[in-house]
């Protein structure tokens, strides 16, 4: 669904845990991936993984909460804006929408960026946060992958 966005894009893998969206990326041509996820265990796991995948190069990570990280400007890597986001949430974060919106104000995300949500079946996520529109949404089983297109305004515009 997303392939065509993924050669020399941007990436940021949040809620990354073992990496796996993140690393799928890098194999699709991806430039530079930032995973964040501030889970011992997760960390771990994410470290050996993109190693055994010899994506040290282009991967970096942010071991750090995520709200912390979408709030805070990181002098740990290029601050230029992701090409595209994908965000694996616990499924026990019911509520999704503060996630958007923290994502929307970061500017973070590339002016058109695409962001990909992994949520519960029964998680129900607004058709607009701020700048990012709902463009897309594929079920599952019990998963649901939503997508938001980031659409900036422009100077006489402005986002709800």
């Amino acid at each position: 669904m997303i392939a065509e966005r993924l050669p020399q894009a941007k990436v940021l893998d949040l809620y990354a845990g073992t990496g796996a969206l993140g690393l799928e990326a890098v194999s699709r041509g991806a430039r530079e991936v930032v995973f964040v996820d501030n889970q011992t265990a997760s960390l771990h796991v994410l470290r050996e993984n993109i190693a055994r995948c010899a994506a040290t190069a282009c991967s970096h990570i942010v071991s750090q909460d995520v709200a912390t990280f979408l709030n805070a400007r990181s002098p740990r890597h290029d601050e230029s804006p992701f090409d595209l986001v994908f965000a694996d949430p616990p499924y026990d974060i019911a509520d999704l929408a503060p996630l958007l919106m923290r994502l929307d104000s970061s500017r973070k995300v590339a002016s058109s960026g695409l962001v990909v949500i992994e949520h519960f079946k029964k998680v129900s996520l607004p058709l607009e946060a701020g700048c990012l529109r709902q463009v897309r949404q594929s079920r599952y089983g019990d998963t649901v992958l939503t997508m938001y297109r980031m659409a900036r305004p422009t100077k006489a515009d402005s986002c709800a």
